[in-house]
């Protein structure tokens, strides 16, 4: 028995942006990111990682503070990667991890152009359909050098004020 297609509503301080899943390609990836944004888990944090024309990257609970190790945060457990072919291109959601190739847990990453790099290394688990003007706003949010050396932190906050599961 099939689930019925799901989107997110994924409300920022810069606007909203909606969602579109690939369940076919990563079903549990799909579970565990409707499961925390069901659970609110989501609402409060920020966008603490964007690189201009790469991506912007979201879903780490110590955004919700300034925390010093934002962008190590976690839901306290990691999920098996669910590499597939979709290919890494502006408006692609998908999950963010660390060298291990199974440690995603909540935070994830939109694409802002061609990342086929990370193809098939990188599970994407759905596309951006309404809010591509928001995209490139939050995109275009002006960043200074972070902790890890990289130019890549927000010098203002770009808040996720909510992540709500619509049932499309």
């Amino acid at each position: 028995m099939s689930q019925p297609a799901q989107t997110a509503v994924i409300k920022t301080t810069a606007g909203e942006m909606t969602v579109e899943f690939w369940p076919e390609v990563a079903p549990k990836t799909v579970e565990n990111f409707v499961k925390l944004a069901k659970e609110g888990f989501y609402d409060g944090t920020a966008f603490h990682r964007i690189v201009k024309g790469f991506m912007i990257q979201g879903g780490d609970p110590l955004s919700k503070k300034d925390d010093a190790r934002v962008g190590t945060g976690g839901p306290g457990y990691q999920i098996k990667a669910e590499f597939n072919d979709r290919p890494h291109v502006r408006g692609v959601l998908s999950m963010a991890r660390s060298q291990n190739p199974d440690s995603a847990g909540s935070q994830f990453f939109i694409c802002l152009g061609d990342a086929s790099f990370l193809d098939r290394q990188y599970t994407a688990f759905g596309k951006i359909t309404r809010g591509d003007d928001v995209l490139g706003k939050i995109g275009d949010t002006p960043t200074q050098v972070g902790n890890g050396g990289e130019r890549s932190k927000p010098t203002t906050r770009v808040g996720v004020e909510s992540v709500t599961i619509v049932s499309a």
